[in-house]
């Protein structure tokens, strides 16, 4: 509807009369007729009552104020005051009073709640706890161009109350994001194997001191405590061909390692074997020098001797050999020179003595008949002794 309509009326109704704006000390008498009719009860008698009660109302009001601006802060708590929404203070645990509402109000923050992130899987909770991987957040590459599913809790704790409300809007978040920040880093600048082996306590120590240096950058006023590694393996359409690979690694050090045991052993009882044999080396070289020195010694001796007397020399050199050659040999010699057709040859007694001997039909004859003599007479003791039994027995008959 147009304001310059017949009548000059306006979109709301209002009369075309070009009334003023109510008075405002119209107003205000208007609003003490309506307080004095709570306390007074309407009507004009009870209006000489209304100051008393105003006297006594104002002031238990504001020690009902004042009082509501006592607080507590627990054990455990930080409580932190605002002055129409600034921040003014910090307060430990104990009684305290502060301004009352609305001038000033008080924020409790625990800091001494442990409070976690996970990074990689969620956690139901219940009784019965499962968790869930988040490929999304646990799928990560490393140095060696290798990706591993990777799981981390981290723990935390407010250190800053006041850095805790306002500087950060969602201080879980913010943590979650950093972590999961820090733990790429950690892990991109980690070979494969290190991250899945003996290498998982470092990283973890890693990242949770990147963590807190990213929170202190931010000044969030937020301590990390434990970063936990839970979980670091191959994804899941891998781990079969990983499994393999790491068993073949398994058995490589394994033979590695007996190899080392074996060699720890053979090798020093070579070094014993070829140090002794060296000596027994050392040894026979110093006895074949003596020995040939000795020969030399002697064969120049005798060639003294031989210069002297060549005949008698040459003779009892034939002599020596003669008897060094046959006192080592089983040969018999035995001069038929008697024509002697019949000989006895006892020849382990004629060898008893271990040297070979030339034996003449006379040396063989005697040695024989002292045998035979030996044997005969022993031969006739029998007879004797069995024709004594067989006269004892014709005796008993």
């Amino acid at each position: 509807m147009a304001w310059n309509e017949p009548g000059n009326k306006n979109p709301w109704g209002d009369g075309g009369n070009n009334q003023s704006p109510p008075d405002l000390d119209e107003v205000l008498r208007k609003l003490q007729k309506r307080m004095s009719g709570l306390f007074g009860g309407g009507s004009g008698k009870g209006s000489g009552s209304s100051p008393a009660i105003m006297g006594w109302l104002f002031p238990v009001i504001a020690v009902v104020w004042l009082l509501s601006g006592i607080y507590i802060v627990d054990e455990g708590k930080r409580g932190v005051i605002l002055r129409f929404g600034e921040f003014i203070e910090s307060t430990m645990p104990g009684p305290h009073w502060r301004v009352p509402y609305p001038v000033e109000t008080v924020k409790l923050v625990d800091v001494e709640q442990r409070r976690f992130v996970e990074v990689g899987y969620r956690s139901s909770g219940g009784r019965n706890q499962s968790t869930v991987t988040v490929a999304r957040e646990s799928l990560m590459l490393t140095n060696d161009e290798n990706i591993v599913s990777v799981q981390m809790a981290v723990q935390y704790q407010v250190k800053n109350a006041r850095d805790y409300l306002f500087n950060v809007r969602n201080p879980d978040d913010t943590l979650k994001q950093a972590t999961e920040s820090a733990l790429r880093e950690v892990i991109g600048k980690s070979n494969m194997d290190f991250v899945l082996t003996e290498g998982r306590s470092e990283v973890a120590a890693r990242v949770k001191q990147l963590i807190q240096d990213i929170l202190d950058q931010y000044n969030t006023g937020l301590l990390v405590t434990t970063a936990n590694l839970l979980d670091a393996q191959p994804p899941e359409e891998v781990q079969a061909a990983f499994a393999d690979a790491i068993k073949a690694r398994e058995d490589e050090q394994r033979l590695k390692n007996e190899a080392e045991t074996y060699s720890n052993g053979v090798i020093p009882k070579a070094r014993g074997m070829a140090a002794r044999q060296m000596e027994e080396a050392n040894a026979y070289k110093e006895r074949v020098i003596a020995q040939a020195e000795g020969e030399t010694s002697r064969f120049i001796k005798m060639y003294d001797e031989y210069k002297k007397a060549p005949e008698v020399t040459r003779k009892r050199l034939y002599l020596d050999t003669m008897e060094s050659v046959l006192t080592r040999s089983t040969k018999v010699t035995v001069d038929m020179s008697n024509n002697n057709s019949l000989m006895y040859l006892p020849l382990d007694k004629l060898f008893s003595g271990g040297s070979t001997r030339t034996l003449t039909p006379q040396n063989i004859q005697s040695k024989a008949t002292r045998l035979l003599n030996s044997r005969g007479g022993k031969m006739s003791e029998r007879v004797d002794q069995r024709r004594g039994d067989g006269r004892q027995v014709r005796e008993s008959r």
